[in-house]
Formats: structure tokens, C-alpha cells, sequence
């Protein structure tokens, strides 16, 4: 799947129920992980206008900067560092409505205020994490959460995300 991306007018729930099957539909049949990573990320972002959109992926005991939609980001963070490396070594999802308030926060943009970090889990290992970011707070909750762990569950099961 190639073509444009049918963005729900409705709440936030109903633009997710909207994405879902079309998420599933672009990383079907495609088994390279940065490819997936790649479209997902931008979907996401055509979707929500989200600040930053993107991936890390775990090479040894880094978190290392995979495809992503926004502003330069870190190029790699530890483990159990920031938001991102915090849902690595919790291996669960981290809702922050203030990026300011989050103990050991690593601020890749000062415009970013709120963040939501969802572990890529291969089985019980985390591979990567998934990192939106909003230059709002409060931006998201445990709908995003529910939602974005049944994205991230999508793109493992259907390719090489290693």
C-alpha cells in the first residue's frame, strides 16, 4: 500500500481505529524493519500532527536513532536514560505529561513538552521503542498508550524489526 493515508475527522479514538488496518496494510508482506519503521513513523505523523514521531532501535547497551518524522533528534541514548531509556529497561509503555517533571529527562529539542515512549517487544525482550513527542502538555493518555502498543505490536509481528 502506497496511496494516500484516510485520516478520521472524528476523536482521537476514531483516528486510531482508522489507522490501525491501514498500519497493517502498509507493513504486510514488507519484512525490512527500517522500511516499516520508515512508513509507520510517517503515518503516524500525517495522522496527528504529532511534534516527533519516531524509533530507536537496541544495539547493545544503546538505544540507537531508527527512522523518525520531526526535528534532529539524539543520535543514541542509554539504557534506563530519559523517557526512552526508561520503557526500555521498564519493558512498558512511559505516558509523560511533562517532559520537565520526569526525573532524568534528556531534552533532544527544548519544544518538546509531553512524550509517550511505547517498547518495540520481540517475546519478552525489548528490540526498540517507539517516541512521540508534543510541544503541548498533556498531549496524551492511555488511549494513545493502548493504541500505540497495538501499533508497535503490528510492526514487530510483520517484519524484521531486529
Amino acid at each position: 500500500m502506497a496511496e494516500n493515508l484516510i485520516i478520521s475527522d472524528g476523536n482521537k479514538e476514531q483516528q486510531y481505529q482508522t489507522l490501525l488496518p491501514q498500519i497493517a496494510a502498509l507493513v504486510a508482506g514488507e519484512t525490512d524493519s527500517v522500511a516499516n519503521m520508515a512508513n509507520v513513523a510517517a503515518a503516524l505523523k500525517q495522522t496527528f500532527d504529532f511534534f516527533w514521531v519516531g524509533f530507536y532501535v537496541v544495539k547493545g547497551e544503546t538505544l540507537v536513532l531508527a527512522p523518525f518524522q520531526g526535528p534532529l533528534a539524539c543520535t543514541r541514548i542509554r539504557y534506563g536514560k530519559g523517557v526512552c531509556g526508561t520503557a526500555w529497561k521498564e519493558a512498558r509503555t512511559q505516558v509523560v505529561p511533562d517532559v520537565e517533571q520526569f526525573p532524568g529527562h534528556i531534552a533532544c529539542s527544548s519544544d518538546s513538552k509531553s512524550e509517550i515512549v511505547v517498547p518495540l517487544l520481540k517475546g519478552d525482550e525489548v528490540i526498540g521503542v517507539l517516541d512521540i513527542d508534543s510541544d503541548q502538555l498533556n498531549s496524551f493518555d492511555e488511549t494513545d498508550a493502548r493504541y500505540l502498543e497495538e501499533v508497535c505490536r503490528t510492526l514487530v509481528a510483520t517484519s524484521g524489526t531486529e
